[in-house]
């Protein structure tokens, strides 16, 4: 099958890629700057990894959405908690929504390019905050990429009951150089290593025993979770 995956240049997304290369025929991958705050560290890591792997990479512009939506994780909102990932504070970096509206788009693009499939990473970690990364909603954009697609879209899912470290296992297994792909939500020069997705980051390789080359501000005891 050939298949579009979603990349934002995350641990997550870049995991799925290598996943999907060696799984599916990989027709291209897809990036969204919808103006949160990590855009721009992160697309860059998602053009990376297209490149050593020799594939179509798209960035498709949202602007409507910091214009528009209210989240701290957009330029528009406020600022990036700190803490655990599953505090409820971290629903605040919810972004209403979008992975509908990027499925929709990536479903479209996929359809376009004669993909069969579109990859997403979502995974057991993400679940606890946001709904649009939960299993429900992603069986039910599954049977509307199918029935609303003459290709029948599938929507591929390998990481949806996997928490993060098993990524991290999973990808270290692959080869992937986690040096090159982005968690924090700060956006700042280098990760702050307080903030939610820090946290999950440097909690997910320290479980999972494999090396964590990031760069941290702060590298300060991990919070409990709640």
């Amino acid at each position: 099958m050939k298949t579009l995956v979603l990349l934002s240049g995350g641990m997550d997304s870049v995991t799925a890629l290598y996943w999907a290369a060696r799984e599916t025929e990989v027709a291209g991958c897809v990036s969204f700057d919808y103006g949160s705050k990590h855009n721009a560290k992160e697309i860059p890591m998602a053009a990376w990894h297209a490149q050593q792997l020799g594939v179509r990479h798209d960035v498709i512009r949202l602007d409507f959405m910091d214009q528009l939506f209210a989240s701290d994780l957009l330029k528009s909102g406020g600022d990036i908690p700190d803490g655990h990932y599953e505090e409820q504070s971290m629903k605040r970096t919810v972004v209403p929504f979008r992975n509908g509206i990027m499925l929709s788009i990536a479903c479209g693009l996929a359809e376009s390019q004669d993909a069969g499939g579109v990859v997403i990473a979502a995974h057991s970690g993400d679940h606890a905050i946001y709904p649009d990364c939960r299993e429900p909603f992603m069986q039910s954009m599954a049977s509307a990429m199918t029935f609303g697609t003459y290709a029948q879209v599938e929507l591929l899912r390998p990481f949806i009951a996997q928490d993060k470290a098993g990524i991290a296992k999973l990808g270290a297994a692959y080869g992937v150089d986690f040096a090159h792909t982005w968690s924090c939500y700060k956006g700042g020069d280098i990760h702050c290593g307080t903030c939610g997705t820090c946290v999950e980051r440097r909690e997910a390789f320290q479980d999972a025993g494999v090396p964590d080359p990031t760069e941290y501000l702060d590298h300060g005891p991990l919070p409990a979770r709640p």
